[in-house]
């Protein structure tokens, strides 16, 4: 009996009457807690949607800052690159500017030493003062003009006695010498320079054959083949 009286107390929505002041409040009642839950609905689908959309915004920008902080890197990377090089550029021009100037004056050098060898030895010592005093003012200067190169850069190579070096020595011709250690240079043809750390023109060098062999560790290179162009500038 209590069930059927709470049954007919609490009637089914659809069998309300809107004529009956409780009935009207209990739909309005229904209808709000209806439109409530379908707001509460709506809010919650929104806010997924908008943690979705802020999570691919946040990925995004995840994306675009390692590619930036990449590009960041490579770009910091060239400019170091070229930071170097360029130093290295400016040091070079510094040092090798005068090569190819310097090179024609070991022509003029060499001009000067040939005109004072060329000078008989029996005509110095006959006391002429004019041709001593020439001889003099050439051999001044061959000295001046080599004082000059060497304050930029270009400096004389000394192979006599020395090892043979490929990298500083070009050989002309072997001498036979059982008294020296193989592969000496023993006679200077044409003396080399270097510019820095660049050769600048080669010594041209006799060296040794038949002599004792080098330590073992100690080996140096054989001579290669004569130079043509070294021989003819020789």
């Amino acid at each position: 009996m209590a069930e059927d009286k709470k049954l007919h107390d609490t009637p089914d929505l659809d069998q309300r009457d809107l004529k009956n002041p409780r009935d009207r409040d209990a739909l309005k009642r229904a209808a709000d807690d209806f439109l409530k839950s379908r707001k509460a609905e709506e809010y919650a689908l929104a806010e997924e949607d908008q943690e979705q959309a802020t999570t691919a915004e946040l990925d995004a920008l995840r994306a675009e800052n390692n590619d930036l902080k990449d590009q960041l890197l490579r770009l910091a990377a060239d400019m170091e690159n070229l930071r170097k090089r360029t130093a290295r550029d400016v040091h070079d021009a510094r040092s090798y500017s005068v090569a190819n100037f310097a090179r024609d004056m070991l022509a003029v050098s060499d001009n000067l030493k040939r005109a004072i060898e060329a000078v008989p030895a029996d005509a110095l010592a006959g006391g002429d003062a004019g041709l001593k005093g020439l001889v003099e003012g050439v051999e001044m200067t061959e000295r001046s003009m080599l004082t000059a190169m060497e304050r930029h850069g270009v400096k004389k190579i000394e192979p006599q006695g020395q090892k043979f070096d490929p990298n500083f020595h070009q050989a002309m011709f072997e001498i036979p010498n059982a008294d020296v250690p193989h592969n000496t240079v023993v006679q200077v043809a044409q003396a080399g320079f270097v510019i820095g750390d660049r050769v600048l023109r080669p010594a041209l060098v006799g060296v040794s054959r038949g002599g004792p062999k080098q330590a073992a560790g100690e080996a140096q290179p054989e001579p290669g083949p004569i130079n043509p162009q070294a021989e003819k500038d020789a």
